[in-house]
């Protein structure tokens, strides 16, 4: 046996990977995953179609590398995407509700007024916003009958993706990892359990709620892939694979994945960290029982703002002609891009905030327009790492991942803007290397995380090459363009 496989279950797409245990590809295939939008601030995805897209991926790879040449199945995900299911037939009850969707905002203000996000922060590590599942999930009981009178007679799952996966895999297993049950706002952070005030809270029944288990070990076995029974024995939100696949196993060592969205991760050991600058504690993973933890920034809008430039506005034809675009003007002729789709993340936690371009000219031209934009992803993480540093994290090396840092301008303007070095892996898609990792300790081809970082390669460093003035000339444009789109929301 010479492979493990990944799932990576992520936003737009879903694809699964074959690693050797040196972190060598023996396969990969990818399967794009439809985002459905049916009213503004609303975000859908079908779990029939992940589902299938999913298997169909992870059978295409096994038929590349041979079904004898799998030892173990790692399973990574979009985390706070919830899924309803009927736990006698298996099938999906409504569409999942995805992280980016923002209906739960007015239960998240109603809870705010009355005064509970310090008490529900203290308990969860989370703020009181509809990015998280608890919302997500009360506002489905509320609004869909289907899902409503399954929990009434006892019929109804809940769970995040990798739970309606390994449900899928195992033909009715019912858990979920840790790391994903702590995207909930359902979970009590020390004690990795469901917390019944919160579920009362949030009138989310319990038995509905899988069980939470390690990252690594023997969580499940399925038939379903290659023919054979495989375990799957890894399993852990893609932001905290994507840590573990960075090699981020030391308090202080922080990365950055640059996906749909983009989201800073920095280990803080084996004590919840408490913010003070409305950034997330949050659980980096838990083996054996003990949880390490993590301080983490969510920007909701990195790689879709490209996305929307190719897709809704047309002015490139493929995310790879950002970098010469960005390369051909000196700077971005005065343009702020502010790609604020669905709220505003971290540090400002404004789920009705929108986008803007601003600083349009004459002289404007796509270029600026996108350079702007990646210029927004460096600006945004510099937000993030300031609130770090605030609050006792301070790095000299930002380890980034994700499609976007294929992109060479960017990783070398987030050196610029943060004036820190910038590393970047050979595999940038180091979530599905997390996941691979943590099935290879459950399966016990490693002791442990820090015997399986062998899987991890470094690429290239991007060094600071932007002085102090320039920089804070930058992020006060910045900061000034942030101040307009508060100013639009409303009383």
């Amino acid at each position: 046996m010479t492979h493990i496989l990944s799932i990576d279950e992520g936003t737009t797409s879903t694809r699964a990977v074959a690693f050797t245990p040196e972190g060598r590809i023996g396969g990969v295939h990818s399967e794009e995953i439809v985002q459905h939008f049916p009213q503004s601030g609303w975000v859908e995805h079908d779990p029939a179609e992940i589902w299938n897209k999913t298997l169909r991926a992870a059978n295409r790879v096994v038929e590349d590398v041979g079904a004898q040449s799998i030892a173990a199945i790692g399973i990574t995900n979009q985390r706070e995407t919830i899924v309803f299911w009927d736990r006698r037939t298996g099938d999906p009850l409504a569409p999942a509700i995805v992280w980016q969707d923002r209906r739960g905002a007015a239960i998240c203000a109603d809870l705010k007024a009355r005064g509970l996000e310090d008490d529900v922060q203290g308990r969860t590590g989370l703020l009181l916003d509809p990015y998280f599942s608890a919302s997500k999930i009360r506002w489905a009981l509320e609004n869909w009958p289907e899902v409503r009178e399954a929990a009434k007679a006892k019929r109804l799952a809940i769970g995040t993706i990798d739970s309606w996966l390994i449900w899928r895999l195992t033909g009715g297993l019912h858990v979920t990892d840790a790391t994903n049950a702590a995207r909930t706002l359902l979970m009590g952070l020390e004690r990795c359990t469901w917390d019944a005030g919160l579920a009362a809270l949030f009138d989310v029944p319990l038995d509905a709620l899988p069980e939470i288990v390690d990252c690594a070990g023997r969580i499940g076995e399925t038939r379903l892939i290659g023919a054979r029974a495989i375990p799957i024995s890894g399993c852990a939100g893609d932001q905290q694979a994507a840590a573990i696949g960075q090699v981020c196993l030391d308090p202080g060592a922080v990365k950055s994945t640059y996906g749909t969205g983009a989201f800073l991760l920095a280990h803080a050991g084996a004590t919840p960290p408490v913010s003070s600058n409305r950034l997330l504690s949050t659980v980096a993973w838990r083996l054996g029982g003990r949880a390490a933890y993590a301080l983490e920034g969510s920007i909701f809008v990195a790689g879709s703002a490209i996305k929307w430039l190719r897709d809704q506005i047309g002015i490139i034809a493929s995310a790879s002609e950002t970098a010469e675009l960005a390369a051909s003007v000196p700077d971005s002729g005065g343009v702020a891009f502010v790609p604020a789709f669905n709220g505003l993340g971290a540090p400002w936690w404004e789920p009705e905030a929108r986008g803007i371009i601003a600083g349009i000219s004459g002289g404007t031209t796509r270029a600026h327009i996108v350079r702007a934009c990646l210029e927004a992803m460096s600006l945004q993480t510099a937000d993030l790492l300031d609130a770090m540093r605030r609050d006792g994290v301070s790095p000299s090396l930002l380890r980034v991942d994700g499609g976007m840092v294929a992109n060479d301008w960017l990783c070398q303007d987030l050196a610029d803007v943060l004036g820190v070095t910038v590393e970047r892996p050979k595999v940038v898609e180091t979530t599905a290397i997390g996941a691979a990792m943590l099935a290879a300790v459950g399966y016990g081809l490693f002791a442990d995380l820090e015997s399986a970082s062998v899987m991890w390669h470094a690429e290239r460093r991007f060094e600071p090459a932007l002085d102090e003035e320039a920089r804070s000339v930058r992020k006060t444009n910045w900061a000034t363009a942030v101040r307009q789109v508060m100013a639009g929301l409303p009383e």
